[in-house]
C-alpha cells in the first residue's frame, strides 16, 4: 500500500513550539491533511511518550516515535524508532549525557555523532542527519562529510529540509545508496504546518515496522515539500538584514555583512552546489514541488495569513469536497478545483507544472512565491 508519512514533528515540550499541541490535535490535523504516518516528535519526552501511550485513537493513523537530539557541534539528528519502548531505553543510555533528555522536547547530548549512533543502533533504532544542509544546524554546515561526523556508524537515512530538495543532494556521492526524507519539521498542529513536507511509502502496511522496514529498503515512491528557494536557508545572506551574497563575494567580506556587521551564512543551493561530485546522478523517487493549501490560497486571495477567515472558509470548502488537502494538491482534477474556486485551481495547475515565480530566501527568512 502507498501511505503518505511526515516522520519529523514537535510536541509542545520543544522550544518555539505550540503550547496547545495534543495527539488529539495532530490526529485531527492528519486526517484533514491526508497524512497516513505521522513522526510522534519528542518520543525522549517521558510525557509526551506517555501522551501517546493514553490516547485513544479514533482514527487508523499509525504513529511512529521519533525524536530530534542536537549533538556535537550544534547539529541536530533524527532518530526514527518502532516502539515506545524503545525510545525510553535509549532515553535512559542518553541521560549522563544530556542535562535535559526527560525536560526538554529536542535534548542536547554531549557526545559525538558516533557515539550517539551506536547507542540508537544497540537499542534497535535509526538515525540520520536532520535537515541536513541547513547552516547552523545541519550536517553539512558543520561537517565536511558523513565519515566526519559519523565516522564508521553509517547513517540510516538523510533528511533534506525545507530548503533543499532531492537534486541538492544527489549530486554527492557520498549519499549514494542513503534514503532521503522530506519532513514538516512542524512546531505545531496547524494545517499549514503539518504536512508541509512528506514522503509517498511502499509497505506492506502501517505498522511502524513495516513503514520502517520501507523507508530503509528504498522503497519510498515520492518525496514532496517546498521550491528549495522558498526554504530561508536557500540563498547565502546576511542572517541580521537578509542581505544576498554570492559565495565569492561573501568569502572576500569574511563572511561579515558590510552593511550592518552581521553574519553572512552560506545557503543551501550554494553549498550543494560545492560539494557536487557526481557525473551522472542516481535512481532517486521523484520530489514533487508543493506549498500547503492554505498558503496557496492566502495568495490567491490577497490576504496576510492562511489562518484568516476568508482563507479558512474557502479551505474547508474544498475539504469538503475533496477529502483532504493533499489530494487536492496532487491529485484533484483542477477543472473540479475550479468550480469551487476558479483561481485556486489555476493557482494549483502552476504549481503541480513547476510555473511559478519564486524569490529565495535566505539568512533565516523565508522565501516567497508568486503566481
Amino acid at each position: 500500500m502507498i501511505l503518505t508519512a511526515d516522520l519529523h514533528i514537535h510536541s509542545l515540550f520543544s522550544m518555539a513550539a505550540s503550547k496547545n499541541t495534543t495527539p488529539e490535535l495532530l490526529e485531527n490535523s492528519c486526517r484533514i491533511k491526508g497524512i497516513d504516518v505521522l513522526g510522534s516528535g519528542d518520543a525522549f519526552h517521558p510525557v509526551w511518550r506517555k501522551s501517546w501511550d493514553d490516547f485513544l485513537f479514533e482514527s487508523d493513523l499509525s504513529v511512529i516515535p521519533s525524536a530530534e537530539v542536537e549533538g556535537e557541534k550544534k547539529v541536530h539528528h533524527l532518530i526514527l524508532m518502532k516502539d515506545f519502548s524503545i525510545a525510553g531505553e535509549i532515553s535512559e543510555k542518553l541521560a549522563p549525557y544530556s542535562p535535559n533528555i526527560k525536560k526538554s522536547g529536542r535534548p542536547n547530548v554531549s557526545i559525538s555523532a558516533e557515539a550517539l549512533s551506536e547507542i540508537v543502533h544497540d537499542c534497535g533504532g535509526y538515525i540520520g542527519p536532520a535537515h541536513a544542509f541547513t547552516p547552523w544546524t545541519g550536517m553539512y554546515g558543520r561537517f565536511g562529510s558523513l565519515a566526519e561526523c559519523y565516522g564508521e556508524e553509517k547513517p540510516d537515512f538523510l533528511e533534506l529540509g525545507l530548503s533543499a530538495d532531492t537534486s541538492y543532494g544527489n549530486k554527492i556521492s557520498e549519499l549514494d545508496n542513503i534514503p532521503f526524507l522530506s519532513n514538516s519539521d512542524a512546531h505545531s498542529f496547524f494545517l499549514h504546518k503539518i504536512g508541509r513536507e512528506f514522503n509517498k511509502v511502499d509497505a506492506r502496511s502501517k505498522s511502524p515496522e513495516d513503514v520502517l522496514d520501507s523507508v530503509l529498503n528504498g522503497n519510498i515512491v515520492m518525496n514532496a515539500g517546498f521550491f528549495p528557494e522558498e526554504g530561508k536557508y536557500n540563498r547565502t545572506a546576511c542572517s541580521k538584514c537578509y542581505r544576498h551574497f554570492t559565495p565569492d563575494e561573501a568569502e572576500k567580506l569574511k563572511w561579515k555583512c558590510p552593511h550592518d556587521g552581521g553574519r553572512i551564512k552560506m545557503g543551501v543551493h550554494d553549498k550543494s552546489v560545492l560539494m557536487a561530485d557526481c557525473v551522472t546522478e542516481s535512481m532517486r523517487p521523484p520530489y514533487l514541488h508543493i506549498m500547503p493549501l492554505g498558503e496557496i490560497i492566502k495568495e490567491v486571495l490577497n490576504v496576510s495569513s492562511p489562518m484568516a477567515k476568508k482563507c479558512c472558509s474557502l479551505y474547508s470548502r474544498l475539504i469538503s469536497e475533496f477529502g483532504n488537502e493533499i489530494f487536492i494538491l496532487t491529485e484533484a482534477p483542477v477543472e473540479k478545483i475550479s468550480e469551487i474556486d476558479r483561481s485556486t485551481g489555476i493557482a494549483i495547475e502552476k504549481f503541480r507544472q513547476g510555473k511559478v515565480k519564486l524569490i529565495p530566501g535566505g539568512g533565516g527568512m523565508y522565501g516567497r512565491f508568486e503566481i
